[in-house]
């Protein structure tokens, strides 16, 4: 049975899990200036490294409590995740390290967001904790960062706008990563690592892969629409008519983003329609050597992926650990603060009315730009309740908290903003 959502009987109303982690840290430092009067706590396995962690906040944040957990050790993630309303963890790869968190909140009716690109993870969650989540209340929101959110509530907020316009449902939809400066961080690189091993060791992860409807609740419901290539290199105006004389390559998240965007369609009911085609790609400009790029990087794409993994798979995971960067390491401050992205997401509906979503935030895309996004998302999850969707089980931050998230983003500085084009 779920708990109501006026509960206020946890001691917390937010945990950071992984809070002395690259992110983490980012994520804390949100929370602590913009967090308001949420009851939030920060945990991991070191309280030597919780209390430097926190003692570097601020004085608000000096009564926030510290909380030892271990994803080898269930029965603290257990008592953590029954002392909150929302977990919101850091802790990757997921696939090594995330589950045991996720059944601790499913069973405790908690709320969970993390910041996985990790398809086979999601998927593995969905098919061991799905049912459970549903059953006790939880919301069990993945993808809570720069995967996937910006994809996720670009199409999110199209829907809306042409729910609201009466002109009908979508249909083609595209979305382009038009400029992004930033660094990389250890975590991202191990996360990388770890999916690469698992697709190149098992061909049902291959398939899994492959499978454009993988995350969706019932596979077999879906729109048969054809294929659906995730990587592929195309001039701009194939697009819309406002990226003429720009080519567009694959975007390298593409793979793990249109999959969250099409469990997003199908938990909500299919409101973006049973016709609705979604890809990703990233503009290469318009000089003359344009479409050579965009073709090196969509090809590079692939071939990396393919002949990465058989790579992984032969080195020793010791090997890898000394020599790629450390997890808990990232770009420095000049270069988060520097950082930047926009993307923009055009689509056309079944009446042929065209529309544009444009999403932009300043700062590191993959850390500062993300730990606002993943502290917005838990404060939504905590506070927000009354503005949450009714949907419970493994959620996509559009199923979950897609309006609620939406009205959030003006006081954190993102700008998502949805114009007709015709």
């Amino acid at each position: 049975m779920s708990a109501p959502e006026s509960d206020n009987t946890r001691d917390h109303d937010i945990v950071i899990y992984g809070a002395t982690g690259f992110v983490g840290k980012l994520t804390a430092q949100y929370l602590a200036a913009a967090g308001g009067n949420a009851r939030i706590a920060l945990a991991g396995r070191s309280p030597d490294k919780l209390l430097a962690v926190r003692e570097s906040l601020g004085e608000k944040a000096q009564s926030w409590e510290l909380i030892s957990a271990d994803a080898d050790q269930p029965s603290t993630l257990a008592a953590m995740a029954a002392s909150t309303r929302v977990v919101i963890t850091t802790v990757g790869p997921y696939l090594r390290y995330g589950l045991p968190l996720v059944a601790a909140c499913a069973a405790a009716g908690t709320d969970y967001a993390d910041l996985t690109g990790e398809t086979l993870f999601v998927r593995q969650a969905i098919d061991l904790y799905h049912k459970q989540a549903v059953d006790t209340g939880a919301r069990i929101v993945h993808a809570c960062g720069f995967d996937s959110i910006p994809s996720d509530l670009t199409v999110f907020a199209l829907y809306r706008q042409a729910e609201r316009d009466g002109t009908g449902e979508l249909v083609d939809t595209n979305y382009v990563a038009r400029s992004f400066a930033g660094g990389v961080s250890g975590g991202t690189v191990a996360s990388m690592v770890e999916l690469a091993r698992e697709a190149s060791a098992d061909p049902e992860a291959r398939r899994l892969l492959n499978d454009p409807y993988t995350l969706s609740p019932d596979p077999a419901a879906e729109p048969q629409l054809g294929p659906q290539p995730d990587a592929r290199w195309r001039r701009g105006r194939d697009i819309a008519p406002e990226l003429d004389g720009y080519w567009v390559g694959a975007f390298a998240m593409a793979i793990p983003n249109t999959r969250v965007v099409r469990r997003s369609n199908a938990l909500l009911g299919y409101p973006y329609g049973r016709r609705f085609t979604y890809a990703e790609h990233m503009s290469v400009g318009r000089s003359p050597v344009a479409p050579v790029a965009a073709a090196m990087a969509t090809g590079g794409n692939m071939a990396t992926m393919e002949l990465g993994s058989r790579f992984l798979n032969r080195v020793p995971r010791g090997f890898l650990e000394r020599i790629l960067p450390k997890v808990g390491s990232g770009p420095s401050e000049q270069t988060r603060e520097k950082g930047h992205y926009t993307v923009e997401t055009y689509a056309t509906t079944t009446t042929n009315a065209r529309y544009l979503a444009r999403m932009s935030q300043q700062g590191d895309p993959g850390y500062k730009a993300t730990s606002v996004l993943l502290g917005e998302s838990g404060l939504a999850l905590a506070l927000d309740r009354d503005k949450l969707s009714d949907l419970r089980g493994v959620l996509t931050p559009a199923a979950a908290m897609g309006d609620a998230l939406m009205a959030r983003f003006p006081a954190a500085g993102v700008s998502l903003e949805v114009s007709r084009l015709g």
